[in-house]
């Protein structure tokens, strides 16, 4: 595969931080062709948020800032656990005509969690797909 797959995450809070880690960890261990192409957390001036500004990350306060980006986005992350959010992120893809980008919710992160750490559950909000 040549093409990189293109990620934001939205939410860094507990459950948000602990994914961005183990993802970056799998993304430079594995040498995966996968960029971090936004990320978005209400505090930007968190400690991770502020380490993402660092590496050339684009930080949106907005979630619904990232849906701007279109399909230069492949996977959305929702970690923020926000029913709302999720409700706004969607809305904004089917305005924008966005057929490209796929949200993926907190359940979707679960999974990927455990092949990251098999004896660790990824805690936190028990969010709904949609």
């Amino acid at each position: 595969m040549t093409n990189k797959i293109k990620v934001a995450l939205l939410g860094l809070g507990n459950v948000g931080e602990k994914f961005a880690e183990h993802f970056l960890e799998q993304i430079q261990e594995g040498k995966r062709p996968i960029e971090i192409v936004a990320v978005a957390h209400h505090h930007t001036d968190s400690p991770v948020a502020l380490g993402f500004s660092q590496n050339g990350v684009p930080v949106y306060e907005d979630a619904a800032e990232v849906i701007k980006m279109g399909e230069n986005v492949d996977i959305i992350f929702d970690l923020t656990g926000s029913s709302e959010v999720r409700q706004n992120l969607r809305k904004g893809m089917m305005d924008s005509g966005n057929k490209h980008t796929v949200i993926a919710p907190e359940v979707f992160a679960n999974l990927l969690w455990m092949f990251f750490d098999e004896d660790v559950l990824l805690e936190g909000r028990r969010a709904g797909g949609y």
